[in-house]
């Protein structure tokens, strides 16, 4: 294998010369970095990582934080969209990714700050804490180290935050169902610790809101994310309340476990009840019926994210929040309401 003290050799330059044309130094002319380049790649000479490290103090590795990757997400795969646009963005920019999987029993043994400096990244992308993870308040006090969260709403001058409008997403979602006719209209909501949960309840009492209809909060249950906690939140919803035709969920996990719910209680979807989700998993249209939804796209979601991460690592101006737009895909499982 071609070394650098070979390059050097057939240039006619000092290795020093061939380091610091190869690693964009300023003080190397264009005409001797362009001859250095040319030669490497006539040459087949290839960078020693661990040294080009030591030389730009960066690795060019982001961490990829995930929390609490289990099996039963596996269904409507979030994670895996977002991560294939982070992947793809940092390849793109030569850029590489760690991949660490977290949770709180890991959290309380190893800091956010430990895991990443012994690894080496450069900058961090967190995807799936919660609004009171430990490894929140460790992402903001850390001023040197930038980082970029998804769906988290913390943002400053190393921190960023890319996540999908989901007020408006959430309103569109009502605004649908208003339009059909219906009035009583239910919400299956995450859980009070995640921050879109928050979101999207404003967005369901805005939309409420804007139709005139009066907020009821004892029509919004929570179902935990999950198709189980939708299908058993949108169960006890109809028990309590016979008279709501219509129901928001904030996820398409919770949606399809209140198309079960439905289903086993004897109501028809969209005939007796009109189902819309969030997120727009490829299952969504699918499913019988087919799901109405809000599509937010989560490959962009991981591909922006990366880019910002990039962007605040090279020292580019960025703006530090970065929200994408959602779009309603109606399908089978809304409809007007029955008079």
């Amino acid at each position: 294998m071609t070394n650098i003290k070979d390059l050097a050799k057939a240039a006619g330059v000092s290795i020093t010369t061939v380091s610091r044309a190869l690693n964009g130094y300023s003080d190397v002319s264009e005409k001797t970095r362009n001859r250095i380049k040319k030669l490497a790649e006539e040459m087949s000479y290839r960078p020693n990582a661990q040294a080009q490290s030591l030389v730009l103090k960066r690795t060019n590795t982001i961490g990829v934080i995930l929390s609490e990757i289990k099996r039963s997400n596996a269904k409507d795969a979030f994670a895996f969209e977002v991560l294939c646009g982070i992947n793809d963005r940092a390849s793109e920019l030569n850029y590489d990714i760690l991949l660490f999987s977290t949770n709180p029993n890991k959290q309380m043994k190893k800091s956010y700050s430990d895991l990443c400096r012994e690894r080496a990244v450069d900058g961090a992308i967190l995807q799936g804490l919660k609004m009171n993870d430990p490894y929140l308040k460790e992402v903001v006090d850390q001023p040197h180290f930038p980082c970029v969260l998804i769906d988290i709403p913390v943002a400053g001058d190393r921190v960023g935050h890319v996540t999908t409008d989901n007020v408006y997403g959430a309103r569109d979602a009502v605004r649908h169902l208003v339009e059909l006719g219906h009035r009583r209209i239910a919400m299956i909501n995450g859980y009070s610790e995640a921050a879109v949960s928050h979101e999207r309840l404003s967005g369901y009492m805005l939309g409420l809101q804007e139709a005139g209809i009066v907020y009821e909060p004892d029509l919004v249950a929570d179902g935990r994310f999950s198709e189980e906690g939708g299908a058993e939140a949108t169960r006890a919803m109809l028990e309590r309340h016979p008279d709501v035709t219509a129901v928001f969920c904030a996820s398409d996990l919770m949606a399809l476990g209140a198309l079960k719910a439905a289903e086993l209680m004897g109501r028809t979807v969209p005939g007796d009840l009109s189902v819309v989700g969030y997120d727009d998993i490829s299952i969504a249209s699918y499913c019988s019926p087919s799901l109405t939804t809000i599509r937010q796209e989560r490959y962009d979601l991981g591909y922006q994210a990366a880019q910002l991460i990039i962007d605040m690592l090279e020292g580019r101006e960025v703006k530090h929040k970065v929200v994408l737009n959602s779009s309603l895909i109606v399908r089978g499982s809304t409809a007007a309401a029955r008079a």
